[in-house]
């Protein structure tokens, strides 16, 4: 693997890289963050009543819509024609954990776009149950495993 910041040309300026020339592949990535919150919050939650309603479902649709748009979002973001974006959600110890799935077949990767949506999941979350709780913390968003492409697969150590 290359130390080279692809995003830079010679001179140092940015630049979106050009993936013209590489080949079609299938890929995927995983994502996942947490939020911790208040006992009352995350039972408000899990019970389903919340203030503003469902939601783990709203979060899901928010972080499926932000990895459609994370070309638009992140600069010198390739957009990408996603073929699935999937979000669990997983209730821990004064916490909801989201893991965001994103795949296609194509020329780069889509590790910002499962990264976008578990963060944009957690920040619905947050959205949706700041009446309950203000001191909600997003946490440790990032990169759990990927494959595809040139690089070949990869998997946090966790």
């Amino acid at each position: 693997m290359s130390d080279k910041l692809t995003h830079l040309d010679s001179e140092g300026a940015a630049h979106m890289v050009d993936v013209g020339g590489k080949a079609s592949t299938a890929r995927r990535a995983i994502a996942s963050g947490r939020i911790t919150m208040s006992a009352a919050a995350l039972e408000a939650i899990r019970a389903g009543d919340a203030p503003k309603g469902d939601v783990l479902g709203t979060a899901r649709i928010a972080g499926i819509m932000a990895a459609k748009r994370t070309g638009d979002l992140i600069p010198l973001c390739h957009p990408l024609g996603l073929e699935a974006v999937n979000i669990d959600f997983t209730f821990e110890e004064n916490a909801i954990r989201a893991i965001a799935t994103a795949s296609l077949t194509g020329k780069t990767g889509v590790e910002m776009e499962a990264m976008t949506a578990a963060s944009i999941a957690l920040l619905t979350i947050y959205d949706m149950a700041k009446a309950i709780d203000k001191g909600m913390v997003i946490e440790g968003v990032r990169l759990i495993e990927k494959t595809g492409g040139k690089s070949g697969d990869w998997k946090a150590s966790l």
